[in-house]
């Protein structure tokens, strides 16, 4: 599906979103709420409040994409939302749970092996 490079990171807006929402909407709560920079090629991942449906906005050097992906059946399984000192905490999640999380696989349940992991320099 995606062929992701290394440097991109993949943050997460853990609350639900009205999936009526397109680019600027998106952009908007990029800014805003997860405090990055929507031209940065990362991708941002949102949720709607059923939990069935999917979008994500990526920019591709010359453009914005959302892509969607919306379940007939079940949902996806997001990290929870996350609170510091009364204030929305973003999640950032790596390729391998971005992976797992659209082909409907619970993190929580898999176990990962031991493995070096670099500190992230933000």
């Amino acid at each position: 599906m995606f062929n992701l490079s290394l440097a991109v990171r993949i943050f997460v807006y853990t609350k639900p979103v009205d999936m009526r929402k397109s680019f600027n909407g998106l952009m908007g709560l990029v800014e805003s709420q997860l405090h990055e920079n929507p031209f940065s090629g990362h991708l941002f991942l949102f949720r709607s409040k059923r939990g069935n449906y999917i979008k994500v906005l990526w920019w591709d050097s010359d453009g914005f994409a959302i892509f969607a992906k919306k379940l007939d059946v079940g949902t996806f399984r997001f990290p929870t939302v996350e609170f510091v000192d009364g204030a929305y905490k973003p999640i950032e999640i790596e390729r391998s749970d971005l992976l797992l999380l659209l082909e409907g696989i619970d993190t929580d349940s898999v176990k990962r092996l031991k493995r070096y992991r670099r500190t992230k320099d933000k």
